[in-house]
């Protein structure tokens, strides 16, 4: 079955097919991800703006199969460059890594708007300094996880149910998707050491799923604190385990220079 669609969507992938024709992976903030050939897209009269290009925005129509496979991209009508992003390296390496998580975390046809406006939004956050860009992937990172039902338990030990004193030796067990305490065992699985740090920053992390209007411009006023690339890493590779993936460009941020 076909399904025409139109969509505004976020280009997370683009591999040349031909010399005139691409094969590209959209985020349509209506229809998910769609993965299509653009015939002849690089042809000077096509009808997609000279190209799809890694991230940019468009305004898209596709020819969408409901089953595995490839659609047919039919028109890209290029509304957003992200300007900023391309500007610094730190900037650019960001806007890689946030595309990076849409596009291994979201599926084919199953659409997340809440998930596409966040990533609208920090794309045209990053490039304005380092820890801009970190706040960035760390908000995003966070709501994909939330969106998607695998938001990390922080509040009690995953295993007993029980709150953690405020001594307690913090670990984190990626097979339950939340905090333990003391040591791992048949159960947990692997535990990673968690600063208690770390975990007061993740405690507070607000949600714009949580209905409270809550998106990243707000969440970027935050005071800075010491553990935000903590918490960015324990996210990271919690994320490889939670969608059996490496964002390898997510991971290049994180462990640049």
């Amino acid at each position: 079955m076909v399904t025409v669609v139109q969509d505004v969507g976020i280009c997370v992938r683009q591999w040349d097919w031909s010399e005139t024709s691409q094969v590209v992976c959209v985020l349509g903030r209506e229809s998910g991800l769609v993965r299509a050939v653009a015939k002849g897209s690089k042809r000077p009269k096509a009808k997609f703006s000279g190209g799809v290009e890694v991230p940019t925005r468009g305004e898209f129509q596709a020819r969408v199969k409901q089953a595995e496979g490839l659609s047919l991209l039919t028109a890209w009508d290029l509304v957003e460059t992200f300007p900023k992003a391309r500007g610094t390296v730190s900037g650019f390496y960001a806007a890689l890594a946030l595309v990076d998580v849409a596009y291994h975390a979201m599926e084919h046809s199953d659409p997340y708007p809440a998930v596409f406006d966040e990533l609208l939004a920090c794309l045209r956050a990053v490039g304005e300094g380092e820890r801009r860009d970190t706040l960035a992937l760390l908000w995003f990172v966070w709501c994909v996880l939330s969106e998607t039902g695998h938001r990390p338990e922080l509040e009690c030990d995953v295993r007993t149910g029980e709150a953690p004193g405020p001594e307690a030796s913090w670990a984190f067990a990626p097979r339950l998707g939340g905090l333990v305490t003391g040591a791992g065992d048949a159960t947990s699985g692997p535990v990673w050491r968690v600063r208690g740090s770390t975990v007061k920053l993740l405690r507070g992390m607000p949600s714009v799923f949580d209905g409270g209007g809550v998106g990243f411009g707000t969440f970027a006023e935050r005071p800075e604190t010491e553990a935000e690339g903590r918490a960015l890493r324990l996210l990271v590779e919690y994320f490889k385990e939670v969608f059996h993936a490496e964002a390898a460009a997510l991971r290049a941020f994180v462990e640049r220079g």
